[in-house]
């Protein structure tokens, strides 16, 4: 199985990366993980006509500007999307006119999307879909949803944005890789806002007994340079050694 960082910065864009996107590659699936302006480079991963899964931790730009996108894809399979609990009427608003190409094909359209897009969203319990996989209401400002995905015996948690709380020690608990946002050199305390910095990351990764952890979602206005993401790979190293700091384009083989 192979995870590939389409898109690593928060917030926004910069020389550093894209926003946020992640796609794994497993035997029979693909999951996406966030629709930020990284998505667009999914063509170049997509190779296969295997079911694609794409799941969406909340409605912040920086997560679903590549919505925006889909129109540049042509997937015969389709794109199944999954969002969190009452979450539908977020996603329908953006992917419609007047701001993007309206998902669901009509006739009188002048422009439909190539790729089916199905929606469906999540109660907060444990799924198959056909692989399992829950969604953990976070805390983060306006609702984020982590993700815990099962895939080839592997579990992957991805804490999509957060703080460090006990339902994201729910979501890393036991993981193969957690996938964390690195969004702080420093959180404040008290953490209104719900983001981690390496600190925070290394010490969840440590307490939920995961084998490896990336970090990821760096924000773009502090990690300004690569370099500044290698300090914060050393920092969360301190706690918990088998930590990366990632880069768009990073492959990862779990």
């Amino acid at each position: 199985m192979k995870i590939t960082f389409l898109g690593t910065n928060g917030w926004y864009s910069s020389p550093t990366g894209d926003t946020p996107c992640i796609v794994i590659d497993s035997k029979d699936q693909y999951v996406i993980l966030d629709a930020g302006n990284g998505i667009y480079k999914l063509n170049d991963y997509i190779t296969e006509e295997k079911p694609i899964s794409l799941f969406i931790s909340h409605f912040h730009i920086d997560h679903i500007s590549g919505l925006h996108t889909l129109n540049n894809f042509e997937f015969k399979q389709g794109i199944d999307v999954y969002v969190g609990k009452n979450r539908t009427k977020d996603f329908e608003t953006i992917v419609n006119p007047p701001f993007t190409i309206g998902y669901k094909p009509k006739p009188e359209n002048i422009y439909n999307l190539k790729s089916e897009i199905r929606l469906h969203e999540f109660s907060e319990v444990t799924q198959y879909i056909p692989f399992r996989v829950a969604a953990i209401k976070q805390h983060h400002a306006y609702v984020d949803h982590g993700f815990v995905i099962e895939l080839e015996g592997k579990t992957i948690a991805y804490t999509g944005d957060c703080g460090f709380t006990d339902a994201s020690k729910k979501l890393a608990k036991d993981a193969t890789l957690l996938i964390s946002e690195c969004s702080n050199k420093k959180t404040p305390k008290p953490d209104n806002w719900g983001h981690f910095d390496p600190e925070l990351a290394g010490n969840l990764a440590y307490e939920s007994g995961v084998k490896h952890l990336i970090l990821t979602h760096f924000g773009a206005h502090l990690y300004k340079t690569h370099a500044e993401r290698k300090w914060a790979e050393r920092e969360s190293k301190k706690i918990f050694s088998n930590s990366v700091a990632a880069t768009d384009g990073l492959e990862f083989v779990l």
